[in-house]
């Protein structure tokens, strides 16, 4: 055996069909297409969503709600986070700088504390928002929420 009498598996190779290639390829005239109409010519394309003129889809279903357009989105961060985090990181003071350094929030969220957990040592808090058992929670130690 050598290079000269190589050959591919008998029937794995097989020929493209040539459509519209004339009437002796069997395939001719109207390229397996039909007759006349829009997806006869070329360039045919059907809309996206279309059922055949049944009534699509997304006309069917009924749009409910609406988007508030002045919705304020937050990240909401428990208190037993913040006092995970200054155990850990050692800290009287928390702001909103800490928490994205942590990996807690990013740079353009606003921060709401949320009052689950328990809270042990005084903190200084800084964010954007905060829930009332949060503020009850972090006052009852002698703690500062600071709204900014």
């Amino acid at each position: 055996m050598d290079l000269s009498n190589l050959k591919p598996a008998k029937n794995s190779v097989k020929n493209k069909i040539r459509l519209g290639k004339g009437q002796g390829s069997g395939k001719g005239g109207t390229a397996t297409k039909g007759h006349k109409g829009a997806k006869s010519r070329s360039g045919f394309r059907r809309k996206k969503g279309y059922e055949g003129g049944q009534m699509p889809l997304q006309r069917r279903v009924p749009k409910y709600g609406f988007t508030n357009i002045s919705r304020k989105e937050y990240k909401s961060i428990n208190i037993s986070t913040l006092q995970n985090l200054a155990d850990r990181k050692n800290l009287k003071s928390i702001d909103v700088q800490a928490l994205i350094d942590a990996g807690f929030a990013s740079k353009n969220d606003r921060v709401k504390i949320l009052g689950d957990g328990k809270l042990t040592s005084k903190l200084e808090v800084k964010a954007h928002a905060f829930s009332k058992s949060a503020i009850k929670a972090i006052e009852s130690l002698e703690g500062s929420a600071v709204k900014i």
